[in-house]
């Protein structure tokens, strides 16, 4: 994918950067740190409860961190986003907490605008990263909203080892891989793993269905779906299911329910104008975080549908850094040289 050519247009008079960061989770934060460091004067804009999160990203919404290296205690979520952000702001990044919400990629400098500023001048920048992470999706039931992350999750692989779940019945919704994954992982934990399915079938590759089929510590309830969260108010004990054929319903006691039915990356600023998959993610040059237009680059969950994890949300972040710092050096020493 060769990145698309720009054309140019004046740096704005209100304010001009050589690099602004969109979104404030581990990628942008971690970009935030090296290009500060390279004396580039990054600015992140971290939001303004952009995408329905805090600034801080997904992670603010979370308990427990256990697997983040550095801290073998664990760390809370909103403390690791804390950590993150007084990093950028020690070597100098300049955090606007406000929510990007217009951006021309037509030309370079790459122009943009600030929530309820659209009618006014733009403010420009050289290059810019696009970190604005994925949300996962979530079904609306009566009792979630009371009971997330405090028994409802998106993450196995995140969450799937705290204390509560452990040796407890739990439960995953969805019929595609990432349910068979997920659930497979959760074995590991608790102690049976029901896996709820709309359907008579599962969406799920012929191995990894075969897979979830052969494992005795999983049950699959089909034509099954799940119509609310009970607790003690603190957390989940009970989901009320449905049978979506004869209409019966029940109760199944669990510990933990894991949602598996995909994710939203947040590009509506950007998707009509990166080159994007069917899913809405920004797609890169493989092994990079190069988007389809020169000087714009993805990092984060934003071009991740895979892993999804703070640490390779932070990888990704230190490659566009560095990237777009290579960029800019390459551009400056050829104006030099003109």
């Amino acid at each position: 994918m060769a990145p698309l050519t720009n054309g140019k247009v004046p740096k704005s008079t209100t304010m001009h950067s050589k690099v602004v960061i969109i979104g404030s989770g581990p990628a942008g934060h971690t970009a935030a740190v090296y290009l500060a460091r390279a004396n580039l004067n990054p600015v992140l804009f971290e939001g303004f409860m952009a995408n329905g999160f805090a600034a801080g990203g997904q992670l603010t919404t979370t308990t427990d961190v256990e697997n983040y290296p550095g801290f073998p205690s664990g760390i809370l979520g909103p403390e690791l986003m804390d950590k993150f952000r007084e990093q950028s702001i020690r070597f100098g990044t300049q955090i606007i907490t406000e929510t990007v919400s217009k951006i021309d990629l037509s030309a370079r400098p790459f122009r943009y605008w600030r929530e309820s500023q659209e009618y006014e001048e733009p403010e420009t920048a050289d290059t810019i990263i696009i970190a604005t992470g994925a949300s996962a999706k979530r079904l609306g039931l009566k009792g979630e909203v009371t009971y997330w992350q405090s028994g409802i999750s998106a993450c196995a692989v995140c969450d799937g080892a705290v204390p509560i779940f452990r040796n407890q019945p739990l439960a995953v919704i969805g019929g595609g891989d990432s349910a068979a994954e997920e659930a497979t992982y959760l074995t590991k934990y608790g102690s049976h793993v029901y896996v709820l399915v709309r359907r008579s079938e599962l969406r799920a590759s012929k191995i990894m269905a075969k897979r979830l089929m052969n494992n005795p510590k999983i049950s699959i309830l089909w034509n099954t779906v799940a119509t609310e969260c009970q607790g003690d108010g603190d957390l989940l004990k009970n989901l009320r299911i449905k049978n979506v054929t004869t209409g019966e319903e029940r109760d199944l006691p669990v510990r933990g329910l894991f949602y598996a039915i995909g994710h939203e990356p947040a590009t509506a600023l950007v998707r009509s104008q990166l080159q994007t998959d069917p899913d809405g993610y920004i797609i890169t040059v493989p092994g990079t975080t190069q988007t389809s237009v020169k000087g714009v680059f993805a990092a984060g969950d934003v071009q991740d549908k895979r892993y999804r994890q703070a640490i390779t949300s932070a990888g990704s972040g230190c490659m566009a850094a560095l990237e777009a710092e290579r960029l800019i050096a390459e551009e400056e020493e050829g104006i030099e040289e003109d």
